[in-house]
């Protein structure tokens, strides 16, 4: 074990990338491996201070806050961890980076965070290949089978200004993904309406259905692309609720190549076994306003090579019956 401050009283100085936090929270990310229940006891009895003063657990920091932190023990990283995490490096392809946001393209079968059986995440191989990075937090999530944009806080203002533009999805975010689907979709353009409910299947996982019961979803689906047994779909979110694209795509009877919780099951493990080894969803486009500047952002995901291979197959073995107008120049760019 080692101790924080070498056993003595350490100060902290708080900066622009922690504005806004609360302090306990800020504790406990500043304080990895110390129980909480020994965070919020030093609070409880003023060992913490803030500009020499107590404060609450719930204090908003400030930039030049003063921060008194008594000796606190923090246990040491193991060999078997730093060799754990040299094995789980990965390369994130960057989209789009300034001072305030980091996007990367995130590749699928990658989780964006650790947690529920998973030990390591996309938010996890960023800070350990930034170990200088004061500050980076996840804007919003994706899926791990789904690949595309993934935006990443670098200042708390950043992210609590995307935080709320996500809430507010058709005046803030136009998010879009490609899908490849199993059937003949006919309809150019269709806006599902349909409310969606969560719940947990008796071995504990989390589903999504349709129901009554949930909240109201809506998806805005186009067409791209149609062969005689797939058809490739552009998916606009107007809400941004769990599993919403592949649940109300199931719910139609058109359900996403390679989606093993939502997807035709069988066909799935036909696809795996030759021409296509992942889901068929990309978040590849989205358009919105710096959180900081305000100035438009328009960023694109390339498509996927494995994407783009099964649509050139498809190609080969039947003509599209509908194209949209430079649907080769956005395959292109894979």
């Amino acid at each position: 074990m080692s101790e924080a401050g070498k056993n003595s009283v350490s100060h902290v100085f708080i900066g622009e990338e922690a504005e806004g936090q609360r302090l306990d929270n800020w504790l406990i990310g500043h304080c990895k491996g110390v129980p909480k229940s020994h965070l919020y006891r030093i609070l409880r009895s003023g060992e913490v201070r803030i500009n020499s003063k107590r404060v609450d657990a719930t204090y908003r920091l400030k930039v030049g806050d003063k921060l008194r932190l008594p000796p606190i023990r923090l246990a040491e990283r193991t060999a078997d961890a730093v060799v754990d995490a040299a094995k789980e490096r990965v390369d994130l392809p960057i989209l789009y980076e300034d001072e305030a946001l980091l996007v990367i393209n995130k590749p699928d079968g990658m989780a964006v965070h650790g947690g529920s059986g998973v030990s390591f995440g996309v938010i996890e191989a960023l800070r350990r290949q930034r170990p200088e990075a004061k500050f980076l937090e996840l804007a919003h999530r994706l899926d791990r089978e789904t690949s595309g944009i993934l935006l990443v806080g670098k200042k708390r203002l950043a992210l609590t200004a995307l935080h709320d533009m996500f809430r507010e999805h058709g005046a803030g975010a136009d998010k879009r993904y490609l899908v490849l689907v199993a059937g003949r979709w006919m309809n150019t353009t269709q806006h599902v309406r349909e409310p969606l409910f969560k719940y947990l299947t008796d071995s504990g996982e989390r589903r999504v259905r349709v129901s009554p019961e949930g909240k109201m979803a809506h998806t805005v689906f186009r067409l791209l692309a149609r062969w005689p047994q797939v058809s490739l779909l552009e998916a606009q979110l107007k809400t941004g609720r769990t599993h919403q694209i592949r649940v109300h795509l199931a719910h139609l009877g058109f359900p996403i190549l390679g989606d093993e919780k939502y997807g035709d099951f069988a066909a799935n493990h036909e696809l795996r076994r030759g021409e296509l080894k992942r889901m068929g969803l990309h978040a590849w486009r989205m358009n919105f306003r710096h959180p900081l500047s305000a100035a438009p952002l328009e960023l694109v995901a390339p498509v996927p090579m494995a994407l783009l291979n099964y649509v050139t197959q498809l190609d080969r073995r039947a003509s599209r019956e509908f194209c949209v107008a430079g649907l080769d120049k956005l395959l292109s760019l894979g």
